[in-house]
């Protein structure tokens, strides 16, 4: 079982430093395992632990058992002046949304917006590292993904819809933060559920139900089960949709199709939807920042209920942890440093640096 009574620290660059090593001697192109650590990195840096470096074991293990195809390169075709598709080729999910991504953003550039469709592709960790890919483009942006069986529909009993992530974002104000939303369709994303069985801890009981139905606090048991969708019939629609708008209109897995990064049985083929859009559409770039400003002023100017010391913009605290942890360090259990450092091992390239 993981340490959950020992932590140490690592510093964001020696934690992207030994990713890359690990994906290069695993075969992955050096550009493609930088974008990959990045966006596995700035998941930690942001506190979401479940999509950051603890994921490395999992897709390494894809990568030895043939399920995902290390070397591969995604590929664009542009379908109309604002419109392109990627073929992931079934490599890292990564590079495929950043180049999907990085398209739908020089369209937008030209013609104010940018669709991009991305098939074939693999798990790409935390939505909101393409979200800030677009903003800290100055555009506002969708990101929408499939993912593997956890979640029933309404009214159902079984895994069918994936926890698929919604995720949008908007540059920010001249004196406020970019608005940035990443938010799963049940009441906690998966891989929180994956990240307590690591660490050996519990796990509410409105998370999930384990195969007989009933609320469950153990992650091993939830994850034999299925998760819950946030506000019933409403998060079970918003699945839905994500698989409408990735699986089916890609031309990737939909309807539980998708294999997901913990099944090392088949291809994840998974799919996502990007769209970036050029904010100044409407009015000019100025009056839509000084409308930002406002609009954060006002949110986080809100009244009080009581026991709140203070109110938020969506992705706020993420933005105010990953300050602190490019500061102090990111945090990681030593079991989860060890099993990364077992992979290391495995590869033959140096084990990760850990703060004094």
């Amino acid at each position: 079982m993981t340490d959950t009574t020992h932590t140490v620290r690592v510093t964001h660059n020696d934690a992207q430093e030994f990713v890359v090593a690990l994906l290069k001697a695993s075969g992955v192109s050096g550009a493609n395992s930088l974008i990959t650590a990045r966006g596995l990195v700035q998941a930690d840096l942001r506190g979401v632990e479940s999509h950051g470096i603890n994921r490395l074991p999992s897709y390494l293990a894809r990568v030895r058992n043939g399920v995902l195809d290390p070397k591969a390169d995604p590929v664009l075709s542009q379908i109309t002046p604002v419109v392109a598709q990627v073929d992931g080729k079934n490599g890292f999910g990564f590079p495929a949304a950043h180049l999907g991504m990085q398209s739908a953003i020089s369209m937008a550039q030209i013609f104010g917006i940018g669709m991009v469709s991305v098939k074939h592709s693999n798990h790409f960790g935390m939505s909101a590292w393409i979200v800030r890919q677009a903003t800290d483009a100055g555009m506002m942006s969708l990101v929408f993904t499939n993912s593997s069986p956890a979640l029933p529909v309404w009214g159902g009993k079984s895994q069918l819809m994936g926890v698929s992530p919604i995720a949008c974002g908007a540059p920010g104000g001249n004196a406020s933060r970019p608005f940035i939303l990443d938010m799963a369709p049940s009441v906690a994303a998966r891989g929180k559920i994956h990240t307590a069985l690591r660490r050996g801890d519990k796990i509410p009981t409105d998370w999930a139900l384990d195969v007989n139905g009933r609320p469950t606090d153990d992650p091993a048991e939830a994850l034999k089960g299925v998760m819950l969708p946030m506000g019933g019939p409403k998060g079970s629609a918003l699945a839905i949709m994500m698989d409408v708008f990735s699986g089916v209109l890609s031309g990737s897995a939909f309807a539980g199709g998708v294999t997901g990064p913990y099944d090392m049985s088949a291809p994840g083929d998974v799919g996502h939807f990007l769209v970036a859009i050029k904010p100044d559409l409407f009015m000019g770039l100025d009056e839509f920042r000084a409308r930002m400003d406002v609009l954060y002023q006002r949110v986080v100017g809100s009244d009080k209920m009581d026991g709140v010391e203070r109110i938020y913009f969506p992705g706020e605290i993420e933005q105010l942890k990953e300050e602190q942890r490019l500061a102090d360090g990111i945090p990681y259990a030593q079991g989860e440093i060890d099993a990364l450092n077992a992979e290391a091992d495995k590869l033959g390239v140096a084990r990760i640096r850990t703060m004094a």
